[in-house]
């Protein structure tokens, strides 16, 4: 608690207070406007914002929390701010002493994507937050571990972590466990994840052994290498500050910002190699693998220039709309009303439940009756998030109206494979760029991360030399 009143950044005590607040959370004196009225004999609870009151009536609030479980939310949400402001003002204050790995985790942070998809809830209770330990030293080690989990569907409408999955740069296991998901499971999706509920039986690894683990591995200021990497985070509820994100950090050529390439494409345009044959479950050791031979890759090669990925999607995705935001009193079955009655229509089960909303998709016979379903749906077209064209479609229940979207899979006036508009094609970039191909799905790894790791070294001792001109020259000119 000491760090909360000591606090000289004072957006961490407006923060604190605001989730406080939030939360419903009370001290001796009760809740945040309880405390006003009590406190300030003058405007009481009138100016009840945080940001607009000073910072010895924030401290005030403050102390009056005692309970122990208040201080660890509190103490959470300083650890937090602490580590992001740790980092901006390392990468602000040194920018020339900046390493080509410390280069990747501020390009994932200041990409567009990474303020939405990495604001995590991570003061709740069952998330851990990573500390930095002794800042300076941390901030400058470039070691990096690569994580990806696979999740099952839970009764509940959540999802759970069943398999957890760590490489280091070597490509080294360092951490493969099959993860007890501690509540009933609604879905093992075996077909994605590879995991049956056959193979969870006598498991008793929790989610928090796991995350004692990474954070084991996380000591010390290493770097969580992931593709997508924020679905993984949630999934753990591990909040971590130095994070590189594969799909972030490339840069691509007639592809939507707001949308990130597949593992599979992205590998096959950088790589050289697919990770996995369409339609074959997913295998979380080779696409931990997969993202940190992608950061390997841009370490030695650099693909500044944009890199063409295709974004056609298969004809099994395209014969689908996804229907979501439909409120959870609405059968699956009462969906079908909106469709033509000359159309086959099959509704999935419930694919997955937000609060009171849940989604689910209707799977036509082909992508042409897919299209034809969704311009006979009455409802007011706009896009969603990605780019993707959506519908509002409002239908009659027998205690009312109630509202929901039908979104197609492909992004409006995107091609299925744009070629003519491109610069180089998928071919040439990645002759150019890419690593040796592989022959087959499991990519030889040995000889690859041999050639890469020796590129590296050679970079890393360029930009030592370079550091050291220009710690000479900044001397010899007193600047």
């Amino acid at each position: 608690m000491d760090q909360v009143l000591n606090a000289e950044d004072r957006d961490v005590l407006v923060d604190i207070v605001k989730l406080a607040q939030k939360q419903g959370m009370e001290g001796a004196k009760g809740g945040w406007k309880g405390f006003l009225e009590a406190y300030d004999k003058k405007f009481g609870a009138c100016l009840s914002d945080p940001q607009k009151r000073s910072t010895d009536v924030l401290v005030a609030f403050l102390k009056t929390f005692t309970k122990e479980e208040d201080l660890k939310f509190f103490d959470k949400v300083i650890t937090r701010h602490k580590n992001n402001k740790a980092i901006q003002q390392f990468t602000r204050n040194d920018p020339n002493m900046e390493s080509p790995v410390q280069r990747l985790v501020r390009l994932t942070t200041e990409h567009p994507l990474y303020r939405i998809e990495y604001s995590f809830p991570s003061h709740n209770k069952e998330w851990v937050i990573t500390r930095l330990g002794e800042i300076p030293k941390a901030l400058k080690t470039n070691a990096m571990v690569a994580v990806d989990c696979e999740m099952v569907l839970c009764q509940d409408g959540t999802d759970a972590v069943v398999r957890v999955c760590a490489v280091d740069h070597n490509m080294q296991v360092k951490l493969d466990r099959l993860v007890n998901p501690g509540k009933a499971v609604l879905d093992y999706k075996t077909n994605i994840t590879g995991v049956s509920k056959e193979d969870l039986e006598g498991v008793t690894c929790s989610l928090k052994d796991v995350q004692k683990e990474l954070k084991r591995l996380l000591r010390h200021g290493t770097i969580l290498v992931g593709h997508s990497l924020n679905n993984d985070l949630c999934a753990l509820k591990l909040d971590h500050a130095r994070v590189i994100d594969t799909s972030l950090i490339f840069k691509y050529l007639d592809f939507p910002t707001n949308r990130r390439p597949s593992l599979n494409n992205l590998c096959k345009s950088v790589l050289g190699c697919e990770v996995r044959k369409e339609g074959a479950p997913h295998n979380c050791l080779e696409d931990a693998r997969a993202a940190m031979k992608l950061v390997l890759a841009k370490l030695a090669h650099g693909f500044d220039d944009p890199l063409a990925i295709s974004i056609k999607e298969s004809e099994n995705e395209l014969s689908k709309l996804l229907l979501h935001g439909i409120s959870v009193s609405v059968p699956v079955q009462e969906l079908l009303k909106i469709f033509p009655d000359y159309l086959t229509v099959e509704m999935l089960p419930v694919l997955r439940v937000r609060g009171k909303k849940y989604s689910t998709f209707a799977v036509l016979k082909d992508s042409k009756e897919a299209d034809e379903a969704y311009k006979k749906i009455n409802g007011k077209e706009e896009k969603d998030s990605y780019g993707k064209p959506q519908k509002l479609v409002t239908i009659e229940l027998g205690e009312g109206t109630t509202n929901f979207y039908v979104r197609k899979m492909v992004t409006e006036g995107q091609p299925e494979q744009s070629t003519s508009s491109r610069k180089r094609s998928v071919e040439e970039v990645a002759d150019s760029k890419r690593l040796k191909p592989c022959n087959s799905v499991q990519c030889d790894h040995g000889k690859e991360v041999e050639q890469l790791k020796k590129e590296l070294r050679q970079k890393d001792e360029e930009i030592f030399n370079l550091q050291k001109i220009l710690s000479a020259l900044t001397r010899k000119h007193g600047l």
